[in-house]
């Protein structure tokens, strides 16, 4: 599966950020903040990676769509996009 280059770089810069929350969750928890600031910033988090593998699953049924013979060649027909998609669900 080919996902375009605008995609690639813009999953990237979603990842860089992610990775910062992460980053910031690590310190509150060293620094004994509440529980409950915590567990929001834990919630933003997975909600942001969610969303990068929502949309890596739709630019991939884009491309599945855009060139079915191919994708199914490589091993993703559209049965197998599904199941991704679910595996994210």
């Amino acid at each position: 599966m080919q996902l375009p280059d605008e995609t690639v770089d813009d999953l990237l810069k979603r990842l860089k950020r992610i990775e910062g929350q992460v980053r910031g969750i690590q310190s509150m928890l060293s620094e004994e903040r509440d529980c409950r600031d915590v567990v929001t910033q834990v919630s933003a988090a997975t909600k942001a990676l969610e969303q990068v593998g929502f949309s890596i699953v739709a630019a991939g049924l884009t491309w599945c769509i855009a060139n079915p013979k191919q994708s199914a060649d490589e091993g993703y027909a559209i049965e197998d996009v599904k199941k991704m998609f679910l595996k994210l669900a």
